[in-house]
Order: structure tokens, then C-alpha cells, then sequence
């Protein structure tokens, strides 16, 4: 799926939703290392941008969010809108992340 056809929006400029397939989701739950956990402290001492747990973030939430093309990919979709993320603490130190959207088929309009 071309990255340019996955939007927060609910339409993508010049194209036309042929077809709704529902909801998609990408889940991925994660848990700091010790030594995330350690270096992330430090850092903290200093202040700013923790990079560590930056670092954790982002990929996170890049594999919920490729969870999900391949979920609309499977269901036929070319174009996924309305996207979100959600995260939520499972348990002390271990957190879900959520990205979904509508799976939709879309040509240009």
C-alpha cells in the first residue's frame, strides 16, 4: 500500500472511496529492557529528549502501524483513512499500542 494513500483524514484529496471493508488493526505490546529502563533513568537526569524511550516508541508504533496495512491489504483495501493510536499500560512497564483505521477501496476520482 503506497504511503500516501493512509490518512488521519477521513478523505484523500483526488480520490474516490469505491468501497468501506471495516476496521483494521495493528496491535503491539512491548515491555522495557532493564537496561531501557536504567539508561532511560539517566537520561532523565539530565533532562530533554529521552532518545531511549523515543527509540522504543517509534518503532512501536511503526509495527502496529504496518500491522495494520496488512490487515486491510489482506481484506483487498488500497487505502486506509481515519487513523488512530491508542496505547494502554498493561501491566507496570508493559504497554499496548494500538493503530487502527477504516479499510477502504479507493480509485482516483
Amino acid at each position: 500500500m503506497q504511503h500516501s494513500m493512509t490518512t488521519t483524514a477521513f478523505t484523500i484529496d483526488g480520490i474516490r472511496i469505491v468501497r468501506n471493508l471495516g476496521v483494521v488493526r495493528g496491535v503491539t505490546v512491548r515491555s522495557r529492557s532493564i537496561f531501557g529502563t536504567i539508561g532511560g533513568s539517566l537520561q532523565s537526569l539530565v533532562g530533554g529528549n529521552i532518545s531511549l524511550f523515543t527509540e522504543l516508541c517509534e518503532k512501536t508504533r511503526g509495527e502496529a502501524f504496518a500491522t495494520m496495512v496488512t490487515h486491510a491489504e489482506q481484506l483487498g483495501a488500497n487505502a486506509i483513512i481515519g487513523i488512530r493510536y491508542d496505547a494502554n499500560e498493561v501491566m507496570d512497564g508493559i504497554t499496548e499500542v494500538l493503530c487502527y483505521g477504516t479499510a477502504v477501496v479507493a480509485e482516483s476520482a
